[in-house]
């Protein structure tokens, strides 16, 4: 259970104040995976993933797609799992390999 602090105000109301530190890690994180692709340009799946997951700079979009270029995968992002289903599906209808897994 997350400590709670209680607060009676003024107006004789209570304020629940939940400490920010308990707040985290809440929800699991999951990993957005770009798999190596030998169908697809180097310039397409750079373009591809920063349309997908837009607040990727050109230079995050360029080094995740050498990671899978040069090792096998590259990891896209880390987020909620609704986000990075999304994310992942979104690559895949592009035609591009994706998977998600659950950060350790």
């Amino acid at each position: 259970m997350l400590p709670l602090k209680l607060e009676k105000s003024v107006n004789n109301s209570v304020v629940i104040e939940k400490k920010p530190a308990e707040l985290k890690n809440k929800s699991p994180k999951y990993k957005v995976l770009l798999h190596n692709d030998p169908v697809n340009s180097m310039e397409y799946v750079t373009i591809s993933l920063r349309e997908v997951v837009p607040q990727l700079s050109e230079q995050d979009a360029i080094a995740i797609m050498l990671e899978a270029h040069n090792t096998g995968v590259g990891l896209v992002i880390v987020c909620d799992l609704e986000p990075a289903e999304f994310y992942s599906e979104s690559l895949k209808s592009k035609g591009i390999s994706s998977s998600i897994e659950k950060e350790d």
